[in-house]
């Protein structure tokens, strides 16, 4: 994937009172377009040590090296870390009881969080293999991944 910046900068609508907006920058849009409009995850390579950062971010904080590099990785990865949520929050996209996970994508060297679903949370296991599911409609937010499923 080539280092040049996204055709737009999306900004994030939050549900609180305040006087700021927030923009995604270049980099971010950039790993949030690759969701919304061809459902594929991309991160950031550095140079210097060759960490794959997902979230795509524009410093390494490894070496400190500026992020120019986007590669695709898999929508595909291994549950490293979980946690159950049972306590109702009116910010919560979705109701407990669901999983929130650290998943390691292949291709990639963090740790991504999102949801597991189409599963028990009692049967969710660390080292257990999950894949992405995107929503229909997109609109540009780390939401329009629905959840991981294992497979």
């Amino acid at each position: 994937m080539s280092a040049a910046a996204p055709e737009e900068i999306l900004i994030s609508e939050r549900n609180f009172d305040s006087i700021f907006s927030y923009t995604a920058g270049t980099v971010r849009s950039k790993f949030l377009t690759e969701i919304r409009d061809n459902k594929k995850i991309v991160g950031t390579k550095c140079r210097r040590c060759n960490t794959v950062w997902v979230p795509a971010r524009s410093t390494c904080v490894k070496c400190f090296e500026s992020l120019k590099d986007f590669v695709e990785v898999s929508d595909r990865g291994t549950v490293t870390t979980y946690t159950v949520i049972n306590v109702h929050q009116t910010f919560y996209p979705m109701n407990p009881p669901f999983v929130l996970a650290i998943i390691q994508l292949d291709g990639a060297d963090t740790g991504f969080v999102h949801f597991i679903g189409e599963t028990d949370p009692e049967d969710i296991k660390v080292g257990m293999r999950v894949s992405a599911v995107f929503k229909e409609d997109r609109k540009g937010s780390v939401l329009d991944i629905k959840y991981f499923k294992p497979i």
